[in-house]
């Protein structure tokens, strides 16, 4: 069945044959409109169901009241709760979110972003997929392009460092010298390192926190316990098969990606029968809910992922509100948490 054609102004001025500029005056309740007039249109414009074009309003005041958010996942707990956070902030403001999903695939990324700017949204927020290469010429230019119409920008954890936009991040790298230290503290001598792709300067961050932690309490780099782009819990999984078939296999592991890496790390142990924490230590990234649940329960690191998300949105319009300044860029960092749980505890803290 073909859908019903909406009813404009234009098909009540027919009805009534008086002009849309009078339909106009008289829906929005501005200007003069005879009153009998007036109260004709009202009720034709509900026995037509006419509902009146928000957006198309919105536009003609220079604005959408619509802000888009491109996230690489939205199944993941962290960016569900960064949603969630930018929801709750914008719900209050009247404003409306239209999200899409990259699934980490660049060509999707740029289509939403480019879909975004269509539709004439007031601000695009946005964390790039792993397949965003920012170090690559005109790989961002995407996401210049909402610069160039003028429109909001704001990138929060995955950014494009070099674009000077509104960003929202994490101290990564003191997260993961924190998780590395704990590890030591706890007696782990060999601590390998699951690492994530090295063009996000997140995962760059997080092994550089990893390196940094060998360093300062004294203990070698073993290019044998770093593993690449082992950020999926396949890959976690693989890349802990690998490290378990080392002549001298490390005895922790730091899913420095995700904590869907960290589960895949978790699942080959006990399907080996090794035991956690005691022959294997195991940390995440990101606080994802199941890592309560597991037995052992996971290590993980808490990124406040609701503060984020209100954050984000609250810097939006906090900008709104000066946009009589000049555009600066700006980089909030939340420093986020470590939380120790069974996986790691091979000693009484």
């Amino acid at each position: 069945m073909k859908p019903k054609k909406r009813t404009t102004i234009y098909d009540i001025a027919s009805k009534l044959n008086v002009t849309p500029s009078s339909v106009s005056r008289a829906l929005n309740n501005t200007g003069y409109v005879n009153e009998t007039t007036k109260k004709l249109i009202l009720k034709t414009a509900e026995e037509l169901n006419y509902k009146r074009n928000i957006l198309a309003s919105n536009l003609r005041k220079g604005e959408s009241k619509t802000i888009g958010v491109v996230v690489p996942r939205i199944n993941q707990n962290f960016f569900a709760n960064v949603i969630a956070g930018i929801e709750e902030v914008t719900y209050k403001k009247g404003y409306n979110l239209i999200i899409c999903q990259s699934n980490e695939e660049y060509d999707k990324e740029v289509q939403s972003v480019n879909t975004l700017v269509n539709q004439h949204v007031d601000c695009v927020i946005i964390s790039i997929s792993v397949e965003t290469n920012s170090d690559e010429t005109n790989n961002c230019r995407h996401l210049q392009n909402v610069l160039d119409h003028g429109i909001q920008l704001i990138q929060f954890d995955r950014v494009a460092d070099e674009l000077e936009t509104l960003k929202v991040i994490n101290d990564n790298e003191q997260a993961s010298y924190e998780a590395i230290s704990h590890m030591i503290d706890q007696g782990y001598k060999r601590i390998a390192l699951l690492e994530g792709p090295q063009n996000l300067a997140i995962f760059r961050q997080r092994k550089n926190g990893y390196l940094l932690a060998l360093e300062k309490h004294g203990m070698p780099v073993i290019d044998e316990l770093v593993i690449e782009n082992a950020w999926t819990k396949e890959l976690g999984a693989e890349g802990t098969r690998k490290l378990l078939g080392l002549a001298e296999p490390p005895d922790a592991i730091f899913a420095s990606t995700s904590d869907f890496s960290a589960l895949g790390v978790l699942e080959v142990a006990m399907a080996t029968g090794i035991q956690v924490p005691q022959q294997l230590g195991i940390c995440g990234y990101s606080n994802e809910d199941f890592t309560e649940l597991t037995y052992p329960s996971i290590t993980t690191i808490d990124q406040y992922s609701v503060n984020m998300g209100k954050t984000v949105a609250n810097l939006y319009f906090q900008e709104r509100e000066n946009a009589d300044t000049v555009a600066v860029s700006k980089t909030i960092s939340i420093k986020p948490k470590l939380i120790i749980r069974s996986s790691t505890q091979r000693l009484k803290e």
